[in-house]
């Protein structure tokens, strides 16, 4: 009896220490969040403003989320109690979060700005455009212009409240329109609207060049996607090709592999935790639709159906589970990813888009 109790309180112990998930999903009609835990909704944030666009980053025991309507929210996600918010603009797209600041990319009042992790106001840089694709890298802050056709490095010069200013380091020209851009490793990468390609800026030296994308035919692709749609594993890129029923595999140099053909127009590609497999979504008649990739094999192994359109889904980080945001359903599917079975539907949702992880 005593061994019995022993193993018990082990087990109890681990189930203590092991992290939990906190899921929160935006509802996008609604001005509100979601909160998934435990496998239910349990909550919801309210007047959150326009989350038409909406977007949650965590950092440590913060959280930040950015409204289209130019609203910055800081929240607690333990408590999911309101800190601070701050309107920066009509129309803001974008935000990183540094050490010390929060900066913000705008669409309408074409500029960045620079915030306090209280959302406190710093400095506000005019462009003159839409400003998208912000990054961090070291003390700079990348970010592109989107009507300007430029990408603007910015570098921490003064302290202000404890929070850096801006000064403007160097700017490149690049292609026709640049839209989102990411950061691997020093190099910024960013897409373009107009142009066959992307820019490569090494933000170590300050160079830049630009990348033709090509396929199987050795012909370039015509735009690059968003690189939100993106996946990106240790020596493996998956590209959603658009316009056309396959996803692009290229090497770590951007050199073709392969397309692999999938049942429609490829949205969103979703890597999992374990880079094993990816998860990928549709647009027009097959938005209802994921398809899974196995990433060895190169080829599609299984194939899920849902009741209304599907715009975004998370990969659990402790459980082998896939969510799936099931916007035309007004619910979140959760699919086991180790049998490939449709585990559960979680309701209380209302119009879900994106589902963002919070581990605590």
């Amino acid at each position: 009896m005593r061994y019995l109790f022993a193993i018990l309180v082990l087990l109890s112990s681990i189930q203590t220490l092991q992290a939990k998930e906190k899921y929160f999903v935006v509802e996008r009609e609604s001005s509100s969040l979601a909160i998934i835990e435990d496998g239910l909704t349990r909550r919801h944030m309210k007047d959150m403003h326009n989350m038409n666009h909406g977007i949650v980053k965590f950092d440590g025991d913060d959280a930040y989320l950015i409204s289209r309507d130019g609203y910055v929210v800081k929240f607690d996600p333990k408590t999911e109690k309101k800190e601070a918010e701050y309107k920066t603009s009509k129309s803001a797209i974008g935000f990183v979060i540094g050490k010390n600041y929060v900066a913000v990319a705008n669409y309408d009042d074409k500029s960045v700005d620079i915030l306090s992790r209280d959302l406190k106001p710093i400095q506000k840089i005019k462009t003159g455009s839409k400003n998208v694709g912000i990054k961090i890298y070291k003390d700079m802050l990348i970010f592109a212009q989107m009507d300007n056709d430029k990408v603007s490095v910015y570098k921490e010069d003064k302290l202000k409240d404890g929070v850096p200013t801006f000064k403007k380091l160097k700017e490149f020209s690049v292609g026709q329109m640049p839209f989102d851009a990411m950061i691997q490793g020093n190099t910024y990468i960013v897409g373009f609207f107009l142009t066959k390609g992307f820019g490569v800026i090494n933000l170590d030296n300050m160079t830049y060049k630009l990348i033709k994308v090509k396929d199987e035919q050795n012909k370039p692709v015509l735009k690059v996607p968003h690189f939100g749609f993106w996946s990106l594993s240790k020596d493996k890129t998956f590209i959603p090709a658009v316009g056309d029923n396959k996803v692009l595999v290229y090497d770590k140099d951007f050199n073709f592999i392969k397309s692999i053909t999938v049942q429609g127009l490829p949205v969103f590609t979703s890597l999992s935790p374990d880079k094993k497999y990816i998860a990928v979504t549709f647009s027009g008649k097959d938005f209802p639709t994921i398809q899974i990739v196995d990433t060895k094999t190169l080829k599609v192994i299984k194939t899920f159906h849902f009741p209304g359109k599907v715009l975004h889904v998370r990969w659990s980080k402790e459980y082998p589970e896939l969510y799936v945001s099931v916007n035309g359903a007004n619910q979140v599917s959760v699919i086991d990813t180790k049998e490939w079975y449709l585990e559960r539907d979680i309701y209380q949702v209302k119009r879900p888009s994106g589902i963002f992880l919070y581990n605590y």
